[in-house]
């Protein structure tokens, strides 16, 4: 619950980080939307907080007046931790809601609760956030006026400068203005690189200090150095490769850009892979089970009805994985605006937390990095993950249907990589599902077996 206090303003409240689900228990104060004197509307967006999964926006729970935030950016916060205290607007131009709603003429009433977040108030015990540096207040950073966040100075269109406190204390220590930085990162974030390259530019004369450089562990890089460990140190792992003649997918591809059906969705080489090995994955479908181990020291292997496929996906915050949903059910066309659609969001670091939970089986791109194979390691739970590597023009012997004679071609070779738990997939049956990704891909004709 808010914990109410009474004011020389009248009533404030403290809005406490909630509970975002899967079992987190804290965030990483991004970026503030506020500052100190603004004047809020309920559900206008008040911060960004970034755990272990994916950044969330958090709106108000209550129009009012900014008059105090009680966390600074780069702050690691417990659940229930108070983060802002919001009190009755003073002003009355610009003021959305009041804090307190007018009693009722015939009788009054209790004033009105917000809406409450998923698992608001869990841990209410809880009051501190970590990482605060020594001798700064919450809300503010040194130099800065207090409680206000440091966004830096406003650019050109009047926004504040997005980075990442790493970099922003980077610009600090270099003494460069934000506001005067050209981003170049995603969604107009400034990056480490940015920063240093204005920092040249201003004084060739100086150079940037070679130190050495430290960076917290946290959110979505260590949610994956946990989970990496716990797989490698669980499921014994296998890994199977084979090189493909992809060429006449490829050139399926380039037919199909240009057909209606699709209706514009990115038909990327990664799509087609993912077709071949959800239809193996369907073919041979342990690969695709889970090992669960029990109380009473036995075990069971379990199986899904469907496919739930997660796609790796690189981004500015770190590998996330998120899932598509019964991915078997899906016809090509479909499949492609899905993949489109869940990467795009993962790299805006908008996936939501349960949006990365419940896969089945994974697969990695690791060819959009011009990378040709790997050994990838499997994600908790999982049995199966598939790298794809580079499509490459590479001269191959291609021999004819009867086998009368062979002849070198160039040709669009990729290689493909499966790594597999080898507790639930023995051999045999991991080189099944790898042997009929490949041969989808070498004919596409064969899908329609």
């Amino acid at each position: 619950m808010t914990t109410a206090m009474t004011t020389a303003t009248g009533t404030a409240r403290e809005f406490r980080l909630p509970d975002v689900g899967e079992g987190l228990t804290e965030a990483d104060v991004v970026t503030w939307h506020v500052a100190v004197g603004d004047v809020v509307e309920e559900n206008q967006t008040l911060v960004d907080i970034e755990t272990a999964k994916s950044v969330v926006e958090l709106p108000s729970p209550y129009a009012g007046e900014v008059l105090e935030l009680l966390a600074a950016e780069g702050d690691t916060v417990e659940v229930g931790t108070p983060i802002i205290r919001i009190g009755a607007a003073t002003g009355t131009s610009h003021a959305g809601p009041q804090l307190q709603e007018p009693e009722e003429p015939r009788e009054p009433r209790e004033p009105r609760e917000p809406k409450p977040l998923v698992g608001y108030g869990a841990r209410p015990e809880s009051s501190r956030g970590r990482r605060r540096r020594p001798g700064t207040r919450p809300g503010t950073r040194p130099g800065t006026h207090p409680q206000t966040p440091d966004h830096g100075a406003p650019d050109a269109a009047g926004e504040r400068p997005r980075a990442k406190p790493p970099v922003r204390r980077l610009a600090a220590d270099l003494g460069v203005d934000l506001g005067e930085v050209v981003a170049t990162g995603p969604d107009r974030v400034t990056t480490r690189e940015d920063v240093e390259r204005h920092a040249a530019r201003s004084d060739p004369s100086r150079e940037v200090p070679s130190r050495e450089v430290r960076t917290p562990v946290a959110g979505v890089r260590k949610h994956t150095a946990a989970a990496m460990v716990a797989s490698a140190f669980t499921a014994p792992h296998a890994t199977l490769f084979t090189t493909v003649d992809a060429t006449a997918t490829m050139d399926l591809r380039e037919r199909l850009r240009r057909r209606p059906e699709i209706g514009g969705a990115p038909l990327s080489p990664l799509v087609f892979v993912a077709r071949a090995y959800l239809r193996a994955l369907t073919r041979t479908p342990v690969a695709h089970a889970r090992w669960v181990d029990l109380e009473d020291g036995s075990a069971e292997i379990v199986q899904p009805p469907h496919v739930h496929l997660g796609i790796a996906a690189a981004t500015p915050r770190g590998l996330v994985v998120p899932v598509l949903r019964q991915a078997d059910t899906l016809a090509l066309p479909a499949l492609a605006s899905a993949i489109g659609e869940l990467t795009a969001t993962a790299r805006a670091g908008r996936t939501p937390p349960e949006a990365m939970t419940g896969g089945t089986a994974t697969i990695t791109n690791v060819g959009v990095f011009g990378i040709d194979g790997g050994t990838p390691i499997l994600n908790p739970g999982e049995t199966s993950i598939l790298a794809v590597g580079a499509v490459r023009r590479r001269p191959w012997v291609v021999t004819d249907p009867d086998g009368s004679h062979e002849r070198l071609e160039p040709r669009s070779v990729m290689q493909l990589s499966l790594s597999f738990d080898h507790r639930v997939v023995d051999g045999a049956e991991a080189s099944q599902v790898l042997a009929d990704t490949a041969a989808v891909l070498e004919d596409p004709g064969m899908a329609m077996l």
